[in-house]
């Protein structure tokens, strides 16, 4: 019999084994990604994503901060930009290595162990997968180290370190299982040049078709999931402001304001949460909520304000908080000699310091109430610390860990260059009337607005209707404590018609005239009047 001639398959060109190594290696990203979405929503990991912009965001310089403020016009964009950017980049080096390991794997002449040829790869393609998965887990760990105990479902510090990490090196080496599937999945599919066989041809195109599809369908399941994420994310209410003319000496705390480094702000489970106190101190240790609330607590009205509140803004609100004395919790751990700072630490990767002093004042709580309700998720639920005297960023929400420590440690907007000097000075603003609008002669005026001091309390309010030649006292309708806003009102009666540029000025407690020295909220708070200018009509 005629010997039959064997038409031996034929490598596919250079030009399909990078497209087939590209296609693999970016379904594979897709695949991951969707995996890292998943334990966000879930499980509260933390995704690659917020993990660079908490790593890498304080060590911008405070100018440089502002300025990708303005750039991207607020906080909220420039998250999302952030975020974006870090899941394309994941799809990027995704599709990247897969070229690479195509063109490695092609090459002729590599042994292929048991292992490798039940993965369908050779022992060079399997190297490089494994190599791969390395490094990119170890940069992971050396760039990252600062911020993986973060865990936005409230696991402590130490187990929410090693959930994180894990949580990375699985998703790696789901990468490179699957990039290894995908391209073997393609590669060998059997190809001829007999007409014979000539079906058998497009058996490679139709396996790179359905790889695609899987992808495709991959795709859009991780952006459903990111779509329920984007749902509570924070952008529809981070920078929300609390002025008007219907402002209340309680806020209520649907309308505190906010401000939140997050994209998405923690869940935190209670039963996964503690607070922990430990560095300098003899009985290291952790409370769970019910024990936190268990201990003797007090209730105390207290205005807290953001460091980003301009001149006349809204970022400042008052609430009646209960709590626990912060003091209280560091006595009872026992502290050590050589403690000069308190660092606190949150759920979401964020921290900030305070002076040991200020730490052990009786006024300085662990907040669990606001105004007789359970703290809002928003606003640090279990558990937040409110520092009085301090700007907002020290009143740490979502907190689960007091460190004392000797060494000069900076917080998250510390290392950005703000402050050192975080004290609140003398505010006031005018929150109405709605001055956009004339005012008719003959009518009296009712002006009204807020004061503030921080933890030194508002003595008298001043309005100036001659842009500060003249001051008239006007009244406190609901005058402040040492801790608290006060809100004042005045009747006025213009006597004639024109323009009119008016001001407003406080004193603290201790009778200190509000600065008028205009100045920038970065790096240590704005001051400076608030002054609107009046329309007044016959």
């Amino acid at each position: 019999m005629p010997e039959s001639k064997v038409i031996p398959p034929q490598r596919p060109g250079r030009l399909k084994t990078l497209g087939g190594g590209a296609l693999a290696g970016t379904v594979a990203a897709l695949l991951m990604t969707l995996v890292l979405l998943i334990l966000r929503s879930a499980f509260g990991v933390p995704t690659p994503s917020e993990l660079v912009g908490d790593r890498f965001a304080p060590t911008l310089s405070v100018d440089t901060f502002i300025k990708l403020l303005t750039i991207f016009e607020g906080f909220n964009n420039l998250k999302k930009i952030g975020f974006g950017s870090v899941i394309g980049g994941q799809i990027v080096v995704g599709f990247l290595v897969g070229l690479a390991y195509a063109q490695i794997i092609s090459r002729p002449g590599y042994a292929a162990s048991p292992l490798a040829r039940r993965l369908k790869t050779n022992n060079a393609g399997l190297r490089f997968v494994i190599i791969v998965v390395g490094i990119l887990w170890v940069l992971s760990l050396i760039l990252l180290w600062p911020v993986l105990g973060t865990h936005y479902y409230g696991l402590p510090l130490g187990s929410a370190t090693v959930v994180t990490t894990t949580s990375l090196l699985a998703a790696y080496v789901l990468y490179g299982l699957c990039l290894i599937t995908g391209y073997g999945m393609i590669s060998h599919a059997t190809t001829s040049r007999d007409k014979a066989t000539q079906p058998r041809v497009q058996h490679r195109g139709r396996r790179a078709l359905l790889l695609g599809s899987i992808g495709a369908v991959v795709g859009i399941v991780a952006n459903k999931i990111w779509t329920q994420l984007y749902e509570r994310a924070t952008f529809s209410y981070d920078g929300t402001q609390y002025l008007g003319q219907d402002v209340q000496f309680i806020t209520p705390n649907e309308r505190f304001y906010i401000v939140t480094k997050n994209i998405i702000d923690p869940r935190v489970n209670p039963e996964l949460w503690r607070l922990e106190i430990a560095g300098l101190v003899e009985r290291p240790g952790g409370y769970r909520y019910q024990e936190l609330t268990a201990l003797p607590a007090i209730n105390q009205e207290t205005t807290l304000m953001c460091i980003s509140n301009q001149v006349g803004g809204g970022l400042m609100s008052n609430a009646v908080w209960k709590g626990v004395p912060l003091g209280t919790l560091i006595q009872n751990a026992g502290l050590k000699n050589g403690v000069t700072k308190v660092v606190l630490r949150a759920v979401d990767g964020y921290d900030d310091t305070i002076p040991l002093a200020k730490a052990l004042e009786p006024t300085t709580l662990v907040a669990y109430e606001m105004n007789g309700a359970m703290l809002p998720s928003t606003h640090g639920y279990p558990v937040r610390l409110i520092v009085p005297g301090l700007f907002g960023e020290k009143s740490v929400k979502w907190i689960t860990r007091v460190e004392l420590v000797a060494e000069d440690i900076k917080g998250f907007y510390e290392k950005q260059g703000w402050g050192p000097d975080f004290t609140i000075p003398t505010h006031s603003r005018f929150d109405g009337p709605d001055f956009s609008q004339p005012i008719k002669l003959g009518s009296t005026v009712p002006i009204k607005g807020v004061a503030f001091a921080g933890n030194r309390g508002i003595s008298r309010v001043e309005v100036s209707f001659n842009d500060g030649t003249n001051w008239q006292e006007v009244k406190l309708n609901s005058p402040s404590t040492r801790l608290t806003w006060a809100l004042w009102n005045y009747d006025w009666q213009p006597a004639q018609a024109g323009e009119y540029k008016l001001a407003v000025r406080a004193a603290d407690g201790d009778g200190i005239l509000q600065t008028r020295e205009e100045r920038w909220t970065a790096p240590h708070g704005a001051t400076g009047y608030h002054k609107v200018t009046a329309r007044i009509v016959s």
